[in-house]
């Protein structure tokens, strides 16, 4: 199955292995490095120009974690990611 997350992007969602509210979880120091340790290594995609509200982050088959920043909410990922299993 697949999870559109905004705009053109969509992800595998067996890939998925965490949705994340970004203001909630940037405030604890470990997320923030988190985040800049993907920056860092260029694996950060923004779907979007637009504030972001949420990041998912996804591990492909050669275990490379990249953070995918969605202007979407985490309830509304969440919601897409909950029917599509349904289906």
């Amino acid at each position: 199955m697949y999870l559109h997350i905004g705009n053109d992007y969509t992800l595998r969602t067996k890939d998925i292995i965490g949705i994340f509210d970004i203001e909630n979880s940037s405030v604890s120091k470990d997320t923030r490095d988190f985040l800049k340790n993907a920056e860092k290594l260029k694996r950060v995609v923004y779907t979007t120009y637009e504030l972001p509200k949420s990041f998912v982050v996804c591990l492909d088959e050669s275990l490379n974690e990249t953070v995918y920043v969605s202007q979407l909410s985490c309830a509304t990922l969440r919601k897409r990611f909950l029917k599509k299993e349904i289906l």
